[in-house]
This record gives structure tokens, C-alpha cells and sequence, in this order.
């Protein structure tokens, strides 16, 4: 696997502004201590959205806020500190069918416009309120796990086994063949018109680069070689690590899976910026890297609007 001569321009998501000072999160005392100092930081997450100011030109901010009395009756997660400033995560479950608040805003509507420490708060916050969400009980022994390392760990208190937050690391891929064409395609579960480069998840015992070559051969039925890194993003929808790679086409035949890729072609730059332009052609928001990787092969933005990523 080749690493690029040049990497993609800045992904969303993927600057680090915050020290998350790990080696604290053992103190029993820490969330209690934060919360009681009205200098920390909250980011107030309900469900899957935050309240946000949106600024001039574009910019994004997220609103936060000094602790509360009620933000101990939630989970929180101690996020870390900025120039002296410490930040905490409050998730609050809301019952299905709760609209968001007017100013409450998703990471996929706003995380492309975000400033940095306001994206890594979001997307830390959001990582963690899933995981926790969906490993409320014991692998091993059905137990309901609680809480505890200011929110990173989950422990069981029955048979005392600890577990910790998963990532799932995805390849996403700009498949190139011998004319300069990109290939795209539309999986089953896209908008009408949408497409993106291909992604898929990082099996078992397999390599980035072993993934990118098997993924692009069941999906497409495309032989791939020169498989390049680029890049990568934190994707916490649920809980994913993308992986974005650039690969050379040894054949341009296309053999779609039926159960998992619904149309795909190779397009010209002329033909995306066309496509792009007469609205026929959906791509991925400019918050995913697959936005990146789209228009890191086209060589400068595309003019389109800005819907929420596909994958």
C-alpha cells in the first residue's frame, strides 16, 4: 500500500484541538469536581442533535454551557480541556419522535462548518452517547454494565469485566481507471440520484489495502491495484473509523452486487461537473470524506448543494 504524494484537503472532523487527558479519567472524583465548577464546558447533546449558532458566511458554533444541577441525572463524559478549559459531554436520550429544538442541529447538517474544538467535542460526545446507548448490558453474562472512567469504560458489576468503546474501521475508496475516470455508484439505501466513491467494512485478519481490493471486486466486479492512502475520518453514525484510499482500475467492466449496489458508472470530469450541475447527479456532503476523496480526484471544489452525506 502507497502512501500519496499529496493528502486530501481538510476532512471534517479529523483536527484534534482538545488534550483528552486520559490518565484522569481514572479519578473517581473527576465528573463531580467538573461539574461542580462553573468554568467547565457542556455540550448538551439531545438524542443526536446539539444547539448551534449559525454565523455569518457559513460558520457554525456550538452553544455551550456551564453545568447544571440536573446534568448529574444523565450520562456524562469528560471530553478534555482547551487553553485551560475543560469540557464535559451531557447525553440526554429523548423519547422516539421528539422533535429537536429550533437551534439543535445533527453533526451531518453542520460538522462541515464547525470550528475545531466545537467538531471535536460533537463528534467525541456523539461517538460515546451511541456506543453507550447500545452496550447498556454484559456480553458475557447478560448484566446490566454502568458507566464508569468519566464515561470511557462500561463495567459489569456482576462479574466485574470491563468493555470499552468500539470502533469499526471502513475503507472508502476513489476507484480510477486507465482514462482518468472515477467511478461511482449508488447503493441500495440512497437518495434518488445519489452517488459516492464505494466504501465497506475492514474484515477480520485482513489488511486496509487487502479490504479496498475485496470490496471494490464484490461490489462492481472491478479488479483493483495501487491501492494509495489519503486519508481518514472519524464516523461516529454509529461508530466508524473511514479509511479513504485512491485505487487504479484493472478492468472497467461492471458487475454490481444486486443485494447491495443498485447503479454505477465511470464518469469524465466533464460529465460529474455536468451531472452535478443539472441536479441528475446527487454526491456526498462536503462533511464526509467522501466529498474529499470525490473532489480530490476532480482537483477543486464542485459547486452542489450541500445535503447531508449518503453513507
Amino acid at each position: 500500500m502507497a502512501r500519496a504524494d499529496h493528502s486530501l484537503a481538510p476532512v471534517a472532523l479529523t483536527r484534534r484541538p482538545l488534550d483528552r487527558h486520559g490518565e484522569l479519567r481514572g479519578d473517581p472524583a473527576l465528573l463531580t469536581d467538573r461539574l461542580a465548577d462553573p468554568a467547565t464546558r457542556v455540550l448538551h447533546l439531545r438524542g443526536d442533535t446539539a444547539p448551534v449558532t449559525e454565523g455569518p458566511e457559513g460558520t457554525t458554533r456550538v452553544r455551550l454551557r456551564a453545568p447544571t444541577a440536573t446534568d448529574a441525572d444523565h450520562l456524562v463524559v469528560y471530553l478534555g480541556e482547551a487553553d485551560g478549559t475543560h469540557y464535559l459531554g451531557v447525553v440526554e436520550d429523548l423519547p422516539e419522535g421528539a422533535e429537536p429544538a429550533p437551534e439543535e442541529r445533527t453533526l451531518r447538517q453542520v460538522g462541515a462548518s464547525l470550528d475545531d474544538v466545537g467538531a471535536a467535542l460533537f463528534v467525541t460526545t456523539l461517538a460515546l452517547a451511541n456506543w453507550h446507548r447500545t452496550h447498556r448490558f454484559c456480553p458475557r453474562c447478560g448484566g446490566r454494565t454502568v458507566p464508569v472512567l468519566a464515561g470511557w469504560v462500561r463495567r459489569c458489576p456482576a462479574d466485574g469485566s470491563d468493555h470499552y468503546p468500539r470502533t469499526d474501521v471502513a475503507v472508502i475508496m476513489a476507484v480510477v481507471d486507465d482514462d482518468d475516470r472515477l467511478l461511482l455508484a449508488r447503493g441500495r439505501g440512497f437518495r434518488s440520484g445519489g452517488m459516492s466513491v464505494l466504501a465497506g467494512f475492514v474484515e477480520p485478519g485482513e489488511t486496509l489495502a487487502a479490504a479496498v481490493v475485496r470490496e471494490v471486486g464484490e461490489e462492481v466486479g472491478v479488479e483493483v491495484e495501487e491501492v494509495t492512502y489519503l486519508g481518514d475520518q472519524p464516523w461516529p453514525f454509529p461508530s466508524s473509523l473511514m479509511v479513504g484510499f485512491r485505487a487504479r482500475a484493472r478492468s472497467t467492466a461492471l458487475r454490481l452486487q444486486e443485494d447491495e449496489i443498485a447503479a454505477a458508472r465511470w464518469f469524465t470530469r466533464d460529465e460529474l461537473a455536468a451531472a452535478v450541475a443539472d441536479g441528475s447527479l446527487v454526491i456526498p456532503g462536503r462533511v464526509s470524506i467522501a466529498r474529499r476523496l470525490l473532489e480530490h480526484w476532480y482537483g477543486g471544489r464542485l459547486q452542489a448543494p450541500d445535503v447531508s452525506t449518503m453513507r
